[in-house]
């Protein structure tokens, strides 16, 4: 039996089937709190991009042999999985050996297929590769991609997008605003596009999102995060078992990987936020201000004077360079650069800077940095 989830976002659309329904069941959980996410009758899916993921050993050993039949391949990584990519005719074939899938794209019809074992691994790399499908149409209808958290307000749908380096404080500020009644949008990065003469309208980028433990501990989040687990509920499967193992104990230290080179963090689905933290999701907005912030462990949380622009630079914009988790190996946005057209950048950029730019100073006082975020806010 084929089984079938449709998605939607602005206006791209891709439809997602396989022959296993805990694959259409997973994306309709990972996009439905952001994007419009919803079952179809797979016999009505007549036309259109479609990514079919089938549970297949034979077809999954037959394509993995075409890819290391003889011809030249290129070797690169995709979602942290080693993936060797190579091309059959029109096709774009390609075998990744870690998750035991094969896959195969043919361009004219927007088709994208992927053969393999494990129920778990396809309906990750089926979701992974849906998302490439909706980007790469939205890529190349004018949209950009933002490295930026974003929180919009309920009453209007306007849109506060936080910019910064890494640990700068992005999630923080979303979460933080999201706690205190906005809407999160986003926890790292946005599509953006230029509509009417100045606005710039904003959708999410669905992910998982991950928080670190003393983060989940300060915003409350930390006795529902544990009796969640306690109950036989889980998070999303990239979380480590030592960040589990942690919040059972209600053990809230940081946890690092080997040489501290990264904070090892709670994976949140989307869906969990509204269900397990009280926080609600928005499906879109548009763009009202900039916050940049800043966390200061033993400062004082306050707006800060002085003027910020926005740039074009790497940690702003989303970027064939930066996006080295997901590169566009199965061409889907038809050569556009992984964060939109420079002509799209270079709007988006131009009617951003007209808006407010103000700088935040957070810390570890929760109450103290949401006062100073709500005092940010009501500039806007």
């Amino acid at each position: 039996m084929i089984s079938a989830t449709r998605l939607r976002a602005a206006s791209a659309a891709v439809t997602v089937l396989s022959n296993r329904t805990e694959v259409t069941d997973w994306a309709r959980r990972y996009f439905g709190q952001w994007w419009a996410a919803s079952a179809v009758e797979a016999s009505s899916v007549c036309a259109g991009p479609v990514v079919v993921a089938a549970v297949d050993p034979t077809e999954h050993a037959a394509l993995t042999l075409q890819v290391h039949d003889g011809r030249h391949t290129e070797e690169t990584e995709y979602a942290r999985h080693r993936m060797l990519v190579a091309r059959d005719g029109e096709d774009i074939i390609a075998a990744s050996p870690g998750e035991t899938i094969a896959y195969r794209y043919t361009a004219s019809t927007g088709r994208l297929e992927l053969s393999g074992i494990g129920v778990m691994e396809l309906a990750l790399a089926a979701a992974r590769l849906a998302r490439e499908v909706i980007r790469g149409q939205l890529l190349r209808d004018g949209w950009a991609v933002l490295h930026a958290s974003a929180v919009a307000r309920t009453a209007d749908g306007a849109t506060l997008l936080s910019f910064g380096g890494k640990g700068a404080g992005k999630t923080t500020t979303a979460l933080l605003l999201a706690s205190a009644g906005w809407q999160l949008l986003a926890n790292d990065r946005v599509l953006v596009r230029p509509t009417g003469e100045r606005d710039v309208e904003v959708v999410p980028w669905p992910s998982a999102a991950a928080l670190g433990l003393g983060l989940v501990d300060s915003l409350g989040w930390g006795a529902a995060a544990r009796g969640h687990l306690q109950e036989g509920g889980s998070f999303h499967p990239t979380q480590h078992d030592s960040v589990t193992e942690a919040l059972l104990a209600g053990d809230f230290r940081p946890l690092w990987e080997d040489g501290k080179r990264r904070e090892r963090k709670v994976q949140v689905w989307p869906d969990q936020f509204p269900r397990l933290f009280g926080v609600e999701l928005a499906t879109g907005g548009r763009a009202a201000g900039l916050l940049f912030p800043r966390v200061d462990a033993d400062g004082s949380p306050d707006v800060v004077d002085g003027a910020q622009t926005l740039g074009l630079g790497e940690d702003d914009f989303m970027s064939g360079a930066t996006e080295d988790r997901y590169p566009d190996i199965f061409e889907l946005a038809g050569g556009v650069d992984g964060g939109g057209r420079r002509s799209a950048r270079d709007e988006v950029s131009a009617r951003l800077a007209m808006m407010p730019h103000l700088r935040v100073r957070l810390s570890h006082d929760v109450p103290a940095s949401v006062a100073a975020l709500e005092k940010v806010a009501g500039r806007v």
